[in-house]
């Protein structure tokens, strides 16, 4: 299986290497019969490229790239800073919800013991209870 595998990277690098060449050689040959014009520009536009490329080589010296391929200032890929920080926003996040629930749970407790309060405190009969309609009593708001 890795013979195969192995036969068919070598046939792809070989077809690309033959492109390669036949398009260099079609670019040697056009490269004679271009306008000076023309040739001006494209000398211009190649110097301006390779000044852009170098500038950006100087530039990642000082950033250290991860495998994903995002660039971090000054962190190698072994430091706790780094495993640190991408680890924070899931703490936070867990931290959040956590805090959520609490605070739903609390307001559900203080509604029921509004509730309980309005229903202990009130001077109902007994039979209030088993009136059908009695949630809507529950439901409306406090006379005072």
């Amino acid at each position: 299986m890795k013979t195969n595998s192995t036969y068919r990277n070598a046939a792809r690098e070989a077809a690309e290497s033959r492109f390669a060449r036949s398009v260099a050689a079609c670019l040697s040959e056009s490269a004679e019969t271009v306008a000076p014009d023309i040739a001006e520009r494209l000398r211009f536009a190649r110097e301006k490229s390779l000044a852009i490329a170098s500038r950006a080589r100087e530039g990642a010296h000082g950033l250290g790239v991860t495998a994903s391929g995002a660039a971090i200032a000054g962190f190698s890929q072994s430091s706790w800073w780094l495993r640190f920080a991408s680890v924070l926003p899931l703490v936070a996040l867990v931290g959040g919800l956590v805090l959520i629930q609490d605070w739903q749970n609390r307001t559900q407790i203080s509604v029921a013991a509004e509730v309980d309060e309005a229903l202990l405190g009130d001077d109902l009969p007994i039979t209030a209870y088993r009136d059908p309609g009695f949630t809507e009593f529950l439901k409306a708001p406090p006379n005072e």
